[in-house]
Formats: structure tokens, C-alpha cells, sequence
């Protein structure tokens, strides 16, 4: 694979490359540029001269390109989904999904953006307007950097690109080194849908040099990025230096709280789709497992009986429910993870085997409230960690204790209850009943503390990808 830079396809500046491993098998699947500061500003610089083109052309012409490029994600569907479960480990089922939302995700942009209209001002409202006219519009903000993890949804994805695209913006973006290819052959597709020249470019390398020589540029105007507090601290700085705006989705360590009255069987089946999809790597997985003492005997039993049922197996295989980790080194920091609880006085229920970059599916009981793990420590892997409470007030305090704020789950029967403490939590998203993989793409969005900063969710996203514009006509009313 090569970096998209304006119409061609090229080699890094100083020709160095960096390898693309399948982390189920080890073998090289193929080389990516590991780029330098230079061909970031190459890009960007074609961006800037690109962009105004593509911000003048109708909105819905630019939405045409767009539909005309989801018929092409679904024509290629197999075929992506193959690219992207070989290079990340993720299992194909789980690959075809998302492929489905995106091509959705990517038509509810479209469709909201032609009606995002602006607010017409009645003249009647106030005294200092009784001879106006006042109303607003968006317009595109310019060029906007996305700079992503190697545990993206495709889902997500289409907020970060589609919603810059169709809002008159050109995109540079910068993919992770470890899941690059999935992302490459996107951005062809886009291209190959008829988005003009320079207006959608992709640059492959080392976050440390190609993230944030993109998110420092002067001529970036909005950072969206992916990944790790740390590195959304980093980039967030960098931004700063040109006021440019930002668009942080950060780590997460989602709590799931089943309630004394809450359905066990329900809770079961959402802990695993909220747990071990993408094999646990993802920062909106529930990850702390507060269950009552009076359910917490039920509720391991029936889990490990649901996990009797998935077939740990190739990504690549059709049958295959859970994959493997991104990488070998990370299946063995989610390994010394669990050994550390372990030696802090947690149980080891079931799993805990490690074979490569393949990680069981774990279950950990006896969790404290003061280990790590039920307040900052983000696992990123297949493991339920179990905290046993007796008072909901114990529980949500456990919950707030994190420095993470993106979500969390609570099960209860009582309505009255539910919403009790959804509003005593202090995270963003709130979900009754289910797993906090249960939001919509168009709901707004929003991670509180460490886990982010700006807005996702359709039309949140078009907002974040555009600015507003007030036009007042004044004196114009007799």
C-alpha cells in the first residue's frame, strides 16, 4: 500500500516503509510508507489548494458522490471484510456487521446534511431586532485531519470522514500503522465514487511523526482523533498551538451494574456482545462488572455457559465468534493485567490462557473497589471483571471513582430506579437494559473526563465538521 497524496499514489519521501503483520498468523500481509513531516505538509498543502472546489459544489451533488461510494462499499463487502479481519484479528462476522452500518452510517450523513438547515430569527423576539432579519447557515470549516486507532468501528469511521466530506471539507487521513489497509482501500473507494482530486488523502506512519506533524499543521482546522487518553492529551496540545479545533474520542472503562431486581438472563447476553466484541479492544466495551451479591452466583454461571458457546478460531473463518488481539505484545499486557489482579487477591473463574495474539475469554471474580481495575485500569481485552455490591450507593460510587466518563450500563426491572442512578453517574452515555454497544449512530454522544472531547452521533458530527454563520439584515423592516 501506498500514501494518496492529491491524485497519485506514492512511496514516503525517504522511501522507508513499515510491515503490516496478520496478528493471527504472523505472516506479512503487506508495507505501508512510513512518512515524514514533509509529506504531511505535501498533503496538506493540496488540501488547502483543493478544498474551496469542493465547498462551492451543492451539497447534494456532493451527496450523490457519497451514495455512489456506499454502493461501492457494499459491492467490495466481502472482500473488505476479509482485508479487515486479516490485518486486525477481528472476526468476520463481526467485520460483514460493520460493514452493513457503514454503508448505513454513510447514507444517514447524507440525508441529514441536506436538512440541517439554519435558524430563521423573528424580528418580534427582542427590541433590538424589531428592523431585522436575522438567520444562520454552516458552511465547511476547511481541511480536517483524522487521525485513527487500530481498534476503529467503521461505523465511527463514517462520522469522522463522511461527515467532513459532505460538509464541504477536504480530509488528510492518518490511519494506524497496524490497521492501515481496511482504511487505504476506503479512501480509493471514496476517490474511486468521484470525490475530486486532493480532497480526501491518505498518509500512512508513526503517530509520533505523521499524527502529530498533521495535528500541528496551521492549516488543519479540526483534529479528529481516536485512541488513548495519553496520545489525546498530546494531540489536543499540539491543536492548540493554531486554536485549531478538536474532536477527541479517548479510553474508556465502561461500567455495567446489575441491579438486585435486574433480569439475569438479559444481563448475560448483553455483558458478552458488550464485552467481547473486537475481542474486548474497544474503549465503549463494558469493562467493570458490578453485579448484587444476591445474583453474582447466577450470573457467573450462566456467563461462563454463554462462553462455552463462542468459538474462539481464525478471524478469517466464517464460524468464528471472537479473534484475536491486534498483536502478540498486546495479548500479553491484557496477561499480566489479569496475573496482576490475580496477585492483588482477585479469582481467576475461567480463561486466562494465552496462545500468541489469542487471549481466552476471562472471567475474574473477587474484585475490590480498590484494585486498578474498577477505577482507571482500561483492559483492552476479552476479560469480565466482577464487583460484587449490596448497596446501589456503593455501586455508583465505585462507577464515579474512574477518571473515564463514556458510559455505562445499568440492568433493573424498576424504572424509578433506573433513572435514579443514570443521574447520579457521571458519564456520558447511559444505557437501561442493555450493553453501551447499544447506542444509534444518531444519537448525540459524548465522552465526559478522560474518555473525550466534542460530540458524536450524526448530526453531532456534521456540526463538529462544519461552523456556523449568523447573516443579520439590519434595517430592513418598516
Amino acid at each position: 500500500m501506498k500514501n494518496l497524496i492529491g491524485n497519485d499514489w506514492r512511496d514516503s519521501s525517504n522511501l522507508n516503509v513499515i510491515e503490516v503483520f496478520n496478528p493471527a498468523t504472523k505472516s506479512l500481509i503487506d508495507t505501508i510508507p512510513n512518512s515524514t513531516v514533509d509529506d504531511v505538509v505535501l498533503a496538506v498543502n493540496i488540501a488547502k489548494d483543493a478544498q474551496p472546489s469542493w465547498e462551492v459544489t451543492p451539497i447534494y451533488e456532493r451527496g450523490e458522490i457519497l451514495t455512489k461510494f456506499s454502493k461501492i462499499i457494499m459491492e467490495e463487502k466481502e472482500n473488505l471484510a476479509n482485508v479487515l479481519s486479516e490485518e486486525s484479528g477481528k472476526a468476520l462476522k463481526e467485520s460483514l456487521k460493520e460493514i452493513d452500518y457503514f454503508h448505513e452510517t454513510i447514507l444517514a450523513c447524507v440525508e441529514r446534511a441536506k436538512q440541517l438547515y439554519g435558524t430563521a430569527i423573528s424580528s418580534s423576539l427582542e427590541m433590538s431586532g424589531d428592523k431585522s432579519f436575522q438567520f444562520t447557515k454552516r458552511e465547511a470549516i476547511g481541511i480536517v485531519g483524522v487521525i485513527l486507532p487500530y481498534n476503529f468501528r467503521l461505523d465511527i469511521l463514517s462520522q469522522k470522514i463522511v461527515s467532513a466530506l459532505v460538509m464541504g471539507n477536504a480530509v488528510v487521513v492518518k490511519p494506524s500503522k497496524k490497521v492501515p489497509l481496511t482504511i487505504t482501500k476506503i479512501v480509493y473507494m471514496l476517490r474511486q465514487a468521484g470525490v475530486y482530486e486532493g480532497i480526501v488523502q491518505v498518509i500512512h506512519g508513526d503517530g509520533k511523526t505523521v499524527g502529530q506533524a498533521l495535528a500541528m499543521h496551521p492549516d488543519v482546522n479540526v483534529v479528529a482523533f481516536n485512541g488513548s487518553t495519553a496520545n489525546g492529551i498530546r494531540v489536543m496540545g499540539s491543536a492548540s498551538k493554531n486554536l485549531s479545533k478538536t474532536v477527541l474520542s479517548l479510553g474508556g472503562n465502561n461500567a455495567f451494574i446489575l441491579c438486585k431486581d435486574g433480569n439475569v438472563d438479559l444481563a448475560v447476553e448483553e455483558a458478552a456482545k458488550g464485552r467481547f466484541y473486537n475481542a474486548g479492544q474497544l474503549s465503549s466495551c463494558n469493562k467493570r462488572f458490578l453485579i448484587h451479591k444476591s445474583l453474582k452466583e447466577e450470573f457467573i454461571n450462566k456467563l461462563i455457559r454463554k462462553i462455552g458457546s463462542i468459538k474462539l478460531g481464525v478471524p478469517t473463518d466464517k464460524d468464528t465468534d471472537l479473534g484475536c488481539l491486534i498483536s502478540e505484545k498486546n495479548a500479553q499486557k491484557v496477561e499480566k493485567q489479569v496475573n496482576d489482579m490475580i496477585a492483588m487477591g482477585a479469582k481467576l473463574v475461567i480463561g486466562g490462557g494465552r496462545s500468541g495474539a489469542f487471549y481466552e475469554p476471562t472471567i475474574i471474580s473477587d474484585v475490590h473497589r480498590n484494585m486498578p481495575v474498577a477505577s482507571n485500569l482500561d483492559i483492552l481485552g476479552p476479560v469480565v471483571s466482577i464487583i460484587e455490591f449490596e448497596n446501589i450507593n456503593d455501586a455508583i460510587d465505585i462507577v464515579n471513582q474512574s477518571a473515564y466518563g463514556y458510559g455505562t450500563s445499568i440492568f433493573t426491572n424498576n424504572i424509578n430506579i433506573a433513572f435514579q442512578v443514570a443521574d447520579l453517574i457521571k458519564n456520558g452515555n447511559i444505557v437501561i437494559n442493555g450493553s453501551t454497544l447499544n447506542e444509534m449512530v444518531e444519537i448525540t454522544s459524548e465522552g465526559w473526563k478522560y474518555s473525550g472531547f466534542g460530540k458524536e452521533g450524526i448530526t453531532a458530527s456534521l456540526e463538529e465538521m462544519s461552523k456556523n454563520k449568523a447573516i443579520i439584515l439590519n434595517n430592513v423592516l418598516e
